[in-house]
């Protein structure tokens, strides 16, 4: 949709507005604008480290860079000179995965996180008086009470004196270092931390309408700066959670678990909360700049923007929310007399609307709606239905808004990428609510039933399209299809009842159940660990010290162990009730009690979403705002490409080639145009808007040609769905996957694995 023009104006004149009017708010707009975005290029390439690129964060000033690798190193890059200052050695004695400068210090302290489940202080003044070749610095405070990998650290703006750092043992901790400047090895008998602010080993939730009981293993976190009480964190389930820290209890030890504290809001998009036997997780959360807004990335899943401050509104929605997406109630009333289709716009008043806006978007719909005839260019005509609905549902009339959701409908259901068909459901009964009599709405809401196995369903919304249609010979083959679906899975489920066979688990599943009882549990009893897993029986065996925690000789930094799995199905002559002992039958009792007793919160829907990218293989890839105003969106990729979205619309901008395998990390810079990006490689690449000539989605010498955008995009999209709805999918080699032998050890491909 190249003839498309940009929401944030002409950048010409904002030069001359702020030649007139020098405001602060000026400067924030054209840090990153479209016609910058449309010009970046690889400017420049920091060389240092010896493994891949792991974390980067610029200082407050933005003179600064500082990175975290595998190889153990945090090396500090002056942003003027694009030099090398610092490599420190950190002696972490695994890959580091966090690292960040602690504000108001003169950037001279510094924290870092690895995967030897260790937070370090350093000074740089340490280093001042030493020789260039020794770079090996005793930290200033080192902290050994998280038990699993250290994802991700936050700090408070404007506070030198605290930092939080989350981790995969299901807490969050607070460091003061006004305290204690180091706590004893976990072990020990004077081990007595009591750091922990966020106790969530039980804090894991398969979907929204169950209680919390696994552990949450915790990949990212974030403090609001406009609002520094808020924290935001997330992990190994599909909710965000927002906590006011004014409102958590005191600081505790973690010898002994606390029930999860109450949360200020979830946040997840409404398809994915009743997912809770996938895999799906995420891996980095954020705030916006102006803290309205958050942006999750799910590992397996897309980027989804959600709203702050919309807790009681629309976008807040409970279970029952769920399975009214899908609900048929009220149709035939609404059939037989149906309303008129308004012309007033959805805040109840008519808006002076520019004319020229409202052409171009029927010009947009037309475009979209022949695209969808003549079945070419799919995803561009998606783009242009959000351009309408996204970026100008309230100056339309509520009849051309009726048409481009059944459009986009259509379109999505043509498309078929991961989710499209949940996104397809959701503007058909947006365009029900406008016109209760559509059939066209009833026609594409049973195709998205159908996609997603809601054969039942679909067949009402058939029904009740060939009641408004009965010629529509379309209808007729929708409604065999369906038919046919159903009757097939009557013969499957009739075939299971009389095989007496009993439900197989996926692989991933029974890797979610072996992680939510692992090391960081060691300590529960048989009783206890029975009670946090799922309902199911399955006999499992699994023995393996390739974790981070596990295997890990004590001497050394190398990495041995074994893997050693069996799974014993429960066949016809074991019936499972036979395989439960007392003790587990009783605590499958008490299990269902406490799934009756709990209250189901609600949460927080998604805002919009953004495709094309592929995240599978990291779990430490990030979605970032870009520029003050945070008006575009940025992520990795698996592809080796990083992307860039316009927040408003979901317009995909740029696909710019960042690395070799794969992109992780994106950092926009504080004032300037400019981003860094790393990943795989063990270099870290400058981004600034110096292509002479400017581009959309791609071209230049950083992108992939026009022509192979989409079908780049295809390949992730075909990537993300094998990868997580495949039972022997690439879970296992993500955690087992081993680099090449070295000295006769082996040494976790973290790049992968993480």
């Amino acid at each position: 949709m190249d003839n498309l023009s940009f929401h944030d104006g002409n950048i010409f004149n904002l030069i001359n507005s702020r030649s007139k009017d020098p405001t602060y708010d000026v400067d924030q707009r054209m840090q990153i604008h479209s016609s910058l975005v449309r010009r970046l290029d690889q400017e420049h390439e920091f060389e240092g480290h010896k493994g891949c690129v792991n974390a980067l964060a610029w200082n407050s000033k933005g003179s600064l860079l500082i990175s975290g690798s595998d190889d153990s190193k945090v090396n500090i890059w002056d942003y003027s000179s694009r030099k090398l200052l610092y490599s420190v050695d950190t002696a972490h004695a695994a890959n580091i995965f966090c690292t960040k400068f602690v504000p108001e210090t003169s950037d001279e302290l510094f924290v870092s996180g690895a995967g030897d489940a260790e937070v370090k202080l350093f000074n740089l003044s340490r280093l001042r008086s030493r020789a260039d070749d020794d770079n090996a610095i005793t930290p200033s405070a080192s902290y050994h009470c998280h038990t699993r990998r250290v994802k991700k650290l936050a700090v408070e703006p404007g506070n030198p004196n605290v930092v939080w750092s989350a981790s995969e043992d299901g807490t969050l901790r607070q460091h003061d270092f006004r305290e204690s400047t180091t706590c004893p090895p976990t072990g020990s008998a004077h081990h007595e931390c009591r750091s922990v602010l966020l106790d969530l080993r039980n804090g894991a939730k398969r979907a929204l309408a169950d209680p919390p009981k696994q552990i949450l293993s915790l990949k990212s976190c974030d403090i609001s700066a406009t609002r520094p009480h808020l924290l935001l964190v997330g992990g190994s389930d599909t909710f965000a959670r927002l906590y006011d820290r004014r409102m958590l209890p005191p600081l505790s030890s973690s010898r002994k678990k606390m029930p999860p504290p109450p949360c200020v809001n979830y946040f997840c998009p409404m398809h994915l909360s009743e997912r809770g036997r996938t895999n799906l997780h995420l891996t980095h959360v954020t705030f916006s700049p102006n803290g309205e807004e958050v942006l999750l990335s799910y590992s397996g899943e897309h980027v989804y923007l959600m709203d702050v401050n919309n807790g009681i509104g629309t976008m807040q929605y409970t279970t029952g929310d769920v399975a009214n997406l899908f609900s048929f109630s009220n149709i035939l009333h609404d059939i037989e007399s149906p309303p008129q289709v308004s012309t007033t716009p959805q805040n109840g008043f008519h808006r002076n609307t520019n004319a020229a806006t409202v052409k171009k978007c029927a010009e947009l719909v037309e475009i979209a709606k022949r695209s969808l005839e003549e079945g070419s260019d799919v995803f561009y005509a998606i783009e242009a239905a959000n351009e309408v609905l996204d970026a100008h549902s309230n100056d339309i009339k509520s009849a051309l808004r009726h048409e481009c959701l059944c459009t986009r409908a259509a379109l999505l259901l043509k498309r078929k990428w991961k989710n499209d068909a949940h996104m397809a459901a959701r503007d058909c009964q947006n365009a029900r609510r406008i016109d209760a009599s559509s059939f066209k709405a009833h026609y594409y809401m049973s195709e998205a039933l159908q996609q997603l196995g809601k054969c039942k369903e679909a067949l009402d919304f058939a029904t009740a399209a060939q009641h408004l249609n009965p010629s529509d010979a379309d209808i007729v083959a929708k409604m065999e299809s369906i038919k046919r679906d159903l009757q097939a899975a009557g013969a499957e489920k009739n075939e299971e009842t009389e095989g007496g066979t009993a439900k197989v688990l996926s692989l991933s599943d029974i890797l979610y159940r072996s992680e939510a009882n692992s090391d960081s549990s060691h300590d529960m009893s048989r009783s206890e660990r029975d009670e946090s897993d799922y309902d199911e029986e399955l006999e499992l065996d699994i023995q393996t010290s390739l974790s981070d925690d596990e295997g890990q000789d004590p001497d050394s930094n190398s990495m041995r162990g074994s893997l050693n799995l069996r799974i014993h199905r429960v066949g016809d002559d074991k019936p499972m009730e036979n395989t439960v002992d007392n003790t587990s039958s009783e605590t499958a009792s008490s299990s269902q009690n406490d799934r009756t007793s709990y209250q189901p919160e609600g949460a927080i829907d998604m805002k919009r979403r953004y495709v094309g990218h592929c995240n599978v293989g990291t779990d430490i890839k990030q979605a970032s705002f870009l520029g003050r105003r945070g008006e575009y969106i940025a992520s990795g990729s698996d592809d080796g490409k990083w992307f860039i979205w316009e927040k408003q619309t979901g317009r995909l901008m740029k696909v710019l080639t960042g690395d070799e395998a794969v992109v992780n990390c994106i950092q926009c810079h504080p004032f300037d145009s400019v981003v860094a990006t790393s990943g795989i490689d063990n270099t870290i690449k400058i981004w600034s808007p110096i292509a002479a000539v400017p581009s959309n989605v791609s071209g230049g010498s950083a992108g992939p040609a026009p022509a192979n955008v989409v079908e780049l995009m295809e390949i992730n999209q075909q990537k993300l769905s094998r990868n997580r709805e495949n039972p022997l999918s690439v879970e296992l080699l993500q955690r087992f996957r081993m680099q090449e032998f070295a000295d006769g050890n082996f040494h976790p491909f973290e790049c992968t694995q993480s």
